[in-house]
């Protein structure tokens, strides 16, 4: 009788042990309040697991240490001990491709990196490069957590050693999807590919109150590092959508054209546009006289299988 009872309390122990960890990461998967969500979205900005659910299929994400927390102290941090340190962590598919992912949560200490962040992080970039799959960055974060001083920067340290690992081998995408300032717009300028949203990410080594206190000038965010300007200006963005949902649509589009690794080809689709075909069209586009301009969008429509391509910085192109 003993043994049946404690085989009973056992049980109920494990089952409260079940409900216990699932309450917690019910807690992790909601963040840390309403009032943070509703702040979020009244930016224009979308929260980091609507953003991964936009990326990846529907049902496939895997997320990894969901329950970290840091283990700092000082600054008030040992009172404030929140459920995934800010980032996100983990992989998914994107058409039934294999990609890792991490989406910083500008909810948790406005996306700040400190140790823990960084170590997430660190882990999500060594799975990418050992499984060969795409790594994608959703970037929305204020740099190093200047609270965890020299641990946040060498996270950060341990980040750009990745990217230079992962050059050339996997393919890395860094979607701009907030105001990203210090290491968090070094990490995505050494990345292959750079999406921005207009108004709502910004990318520069120091903020706008900075550079008014050391040059006098007087600058926005988005003057200083927006879309525009690195879509125009600076080269560094390659892509630039003026909301979220269009943004993230067009980063699962090129992870689509894109091999998953150097070691294999890049995706191949149906298409009834035959390779032997003629292109008399291009009699006509491209003038004899090479001093007449011309325009280059129809002469690669023409080119390019059934005249799709993904096209870079569309809007100064066209104008």
């Amino acid at each position: 009788m003993d043994t049946k009872v404690a085989g009973i309390r056992t049980a109920c122990d494990a089952r409260g042990r079940v409900a216990e960890l699932l309450a917690l990461r019910e807690q992790a998967r909601r963040g840390p309040s309403e009032k943070a969500t509703e702040a979020q979205h009244a930016k224009g900005k979308l929260t980091a697991r609507e953003r991964i659910g936009l990326l990846l299929d529907e049902g496939s994400f895997k997320e990894v240490e969901q329950l970290r927390r840091h283990r700092a102290t000082g600054f008030g941090l040992e009172a404030k001990k929140p459920y995934t340190d800010g980032v996100i962590t983990g992989w998914g598919t994107v058409e039934g491709r294999t990609v890792f992912v991490y989406a910083h949560d500008f909810r948790i200490f406005g996306g700040a990196l400190g140790e823990a962040h960084a170590t997430k992080i660190h882990k999500i970039m060594d799975m990418a490069i050992s499984a060969g799959a795409p790594l994608v960055s959703l970037n929305d974060g204020a740099g190093a957590r200047i609270q965890e001083g020299v641990s946040a920067l060498a996270g950060y340290g341990g980040i750009f050693q990745r990217n230079t690992r992962a050059s050339g081998v996997i393919p890395q995408i860094s979607v701009m999807l907030g105001p990203c300032a210090g290491g968090a717009a070094y990490s995505p300028a050494l990345t292959d590919f750079v999406f921005m949203v207009r108004d709502t990410s910004q990318m520069f080594i120091t903020g706008p109150d900075v550079v008014k206190a050391v040059t006098g000038e007087k600058i926005t965010q988005n003057g200083l590092g927006g879309a525009d300007v690195h879509a125009e200006t600076s080269g560094v963005a390659h892509f630039a959508y003026d909301d979220e949902e269009t943004c993230i649509a067009e980063v699962r589009y090129l992870i689509g054209m894109l091999p998953s690794n150097n070691r294999e080809n890049p995706p191949a689709a149906p298409s009834d546009d035959p390779a032997d075909r003629r292109g008399d069209v291009l009699l006509d586009l491209v003038p004899a006289d090479g001093n007449r301009p011309y325009d280059m969008h129809q002469v690669i429509e023409e080119l390019v299988d059934d005249g799709d391509y993904l096209e870079i910085h569309e809007r100064w192109a066209r104008n």
